[in-house]
């Protein structure tokens, strides 16, 4: 099936800026943006809460079943700081945000995060796991990594996503 709009997922650490990503994308193109967080929640997708991370856990197939209808049309932009459980198939192109470890600590400590929880998302991002996770699990050719430091970061950001789906656009000859 061809879709009339692609999907694409933005991934990364917890703090590496996904969701500012995503909401200045959507000022630019006429996308869904599913926050898979929020989504879970409200769905009823959870399997537990992690007490040691103060975290609710995602069921991964409860969300997958929830989504997969939704998604097939194409046009979203799916948001998640995880991504090797999500289908292949959904994703035209995978941006996975990094960020310098001083500058993630910064923005970790600052939105309240535990000791525990800010050292293994630093740890997560000084291995690149979910950038080694997202090129394991999706075709390389689709993979990007985008650095987002900055506002100078953001801005390029904003714009390599942009670009990429007005070329997505005029190589298959579909409007956005």
């Amino acid at each position: 099936m061809t879709r009339a709009k692609p999907n694409i997922l933005i991934t990364g650490t917890p703090g590496v800026g996904k969701s500012t990503l995503c909401s200045e994308v959507l000022k630019c193109v006429d996308f869904e943006w599913l926050e898979i967080s929020k989504i879970a929640k409200s769905r009823d997708c959870l399997s537990g809460y992690d007490e040691k991370l103060h975290c609710p856990i995602l069921d991964e197939d409860k969300i997958i079943d929830e989504l997969d209808p939704i998604v097939e049309s194409g046009g979203k932009i799916i948001e998640y700081h995880g991504c090797d459980f999500f289908p292949e198939r959904w994703f035209d192109v995978v941006f996975v945000l990094r960020t310098n470890n001083t500058v993630l600590y910064d923005r970790l400590k600052e939105r309240g995060y535990n000791d525990l929880k800010i050292r293994q998302n630093v740890e997560c991002e000084i291995f690149q796991s979910i950038l080694e996770e997202a090129m394991e699990s999706y075709d390389q050719k689709i993979v990007s990594e985008l650095h987002n430091n900055d506002t100078k970061d953001m801005e390029n950001n904003i714009k390599t996503v942009v670009d990429w789906i007005n070329e997505w656009s005029k190589i298959t000859g579909k409007k956005n």
